[in-house]
């Protein structure tokens, strides 16, 4: 029964991986990982009719800004907190 299980689990992980990385592809989001957290970021749409991938455009003037195309800058960041690691003890266990 546990030969079965490990194999079965050893065939699910890179399904779960390939089927992860194509949703992330289509619904437009970059991942960022650490040992820290994992952050999924939006991408500007390809085919955006507004800033056309580019993800927004200069503004004229002295001072020029780049102005967020609304396909990526107002739709949200998902951070995900990695456990910390316990603090290390100052005095010795014994």
């Amino acid at each position: 029964m546990r030969a079965r299980t490990a194999i079965a689990l050893a065939a699910a992980v890179p399904a779960a991986a390939a089927a992860a990385a194509a949703a992330l592809k289509a619904g437009h989001w970059k991942l960022h990982y650490s040992r820290h957290g994992i952050w999924l970021q939006p991408k500007p749409r390809p085919r955006c009719s507004e800033c056309h991938g580019v993800g927004g455009w200069w503004t004229g003037g002295p001072n020029p800004e780049m102005d967020s195309c609304w396909c990526w800058s107002d739709r949200r960041e998902l951070h995900i907190r990695l456990l910390p690691r316990p603090p290390i003890p100052e005095a010795p266990p014994f």
